[in-house]
């Protein structure tokens, strides 16, 4: 049996390393992202996640196991994913600017036939930012690949004023809620750590 992460987000790598899982592959699968509009926060990261986990299991093995995660920020309702450009970037982090939002990461998991979907969310609030800051921070190029235009692990924890619920969620990962689901399919994290 392989594990296999459906991502290649070099923070998910690092805290599956984290909990203690080793030797697991690394494929990024091509899927197609669009999704209906109007489609609640939590539907589209728990759709997006399951196409990303079935696009890589129809290319391994049964007994393999796949893990997929798809993270978004939505603010009043808008869901923002990755900044197309840096204008794209300094428009979200103006409007996150103050505010609280909610950031959603979809998990699957697929093994054989059994198949599980579940999401998290956590609430953060951002600090008021000025034009100046926002600019500078961008001229890092840390917001360019992350959804909401802002990396929680990096200097954009200098943006966050406030974190209610599982803050590897906001990093890509929720830890606690993926511990879980993995435990379901028998497998012991402490134990595989212990080796």
């Amino acid at each position: 049996m392989d594990i296999i992460l459906a991502s290649q987000s070099p923070r998910r790598k690092e805290l599956l390393g984290q909990m203690g899982l080793r030797g697991f592959k690394i494929t990024s699968p091509e899927v197609d992202e669009t999704v209906e509009e109007h489609m609640p926060p939590a539907q589209v990261v728990e759709e997006l996640s399951r196409r990303k986990a079935l696009a890589v299991a129809g290319h391994a093995d049964p007994d393999d196991l796949i893990i997929a995660a798809d993270t978004v920020v939505a603010l009043e309702g808008a869901v923002l994913g990755k900044p197309a450009d840096q204008r794209e970037a300094f428009a979200m982090l103006t409007a996150l600017s103050g505010n609280r939002h909610y950031v959603y990461t979809g998990l699957t998991v697929i093994q054989g036939d059994q198949v599980v979907t579940q999401h998290e969310c956590t609430t953060v609030t951002f600090r008021e930012l000025e034009p100046e800051e926002i600019s500078h921070y961008i001229a890092t190029s840390e917001p360019m690949d992350k959804a909401g235009a802002y990396g929680i692990q990096g200097l954009g924890a200098m943006l966050v004023s406030g974190i209610e619920g599982d803050y590897f969620n906001v990093v890509g990962l929720p830890i606690f809620r993926l511990s879980r689901i993995l435990a379901g399919f028998g497998l012991d994290l402490f134990q595989m750590a212990d080796h």
